[in-house]
């Protein structure tokens, strides 16, 4: 007998009922998170996030990431820094699954660290491919880097935040997350 695409044991292609209700749970987290970190200037869950749910989940950070990118867009436009995020967040859970066998608080709060801190050189690439188009190469190069250069003090909080978050939360998160879904 053919199995259905949409099961509840997930034993067939495709995602199962229980993995769109996770991934929906997971993007809800995620934005809840955002929210209400809102008021602090570069304090936030994101990264946290995104590396738990890939340690824990595996593939489903696949459908998650997207759906939280194109919420993101929904509620407050489609700008540069949502171009930043279709390759900034799935970046951090690609090197989150590389690394997926390390079970260090202080090797996931260094990891998250380094990827706040370079948050901004990683978003200064839209700014290059604009200076390229307007002005050449040279243009290209000096509007990317001004513009990485204006935030680095940001991506200092940012690298403190990520590196506290992560060193305080992986633990005590990363039980309740294995308990919960019984891995």
């Amino acid at each position: 007998m053919k199995k259905d695409r949409c099961n509840m044991t997930g034993t067939s292609q495709g995602f199962s009922v229980l993995d769109i209700a996770q991934i929906g749970i997971m993007v809800a987290i995620i934005e809840v998170s955002k929210f209400v970190l809102s008021g602090l200037p570069n304090i936030e869950l994101t990264s946290f996030w995104i590396i738990m749910f890939t340690l824990v989940f595996g593939r489903k950070i696949i459908a998650v990431i997207p759906v939280f990118i194109l919420i993101e867009g929904a509620f407050y436009g489609i700008h540069l820094w949502w171009i930043m995020y279709l390759y900034a967040w799935p970046l951090l859970a690609g090197i989150a699954w590389i690394f997926r066998k390390s079970t260090s608080a202080v090797f996931w709060a260094v990891l998250s660290a380094i990827f706040g801190l370079c948050f901004g050189a990683l978003c200064s690439i839209p700014y290059f491919v604009i200076g390229v188009g307007t002005g050449g190469l040279a243009s290209g190069i000096r509007t990317a880097i001004t513009w990485w250069i204006a935030g680095i003090p940001w991506d200092f909080i940012h690298c403190g935040g990520n590196f506290i978050i992560m060193l305080v939360l992986y633990h005590p998160v990363g039980k309740v997350m294995k308990r919960v879904t019984g891995s």
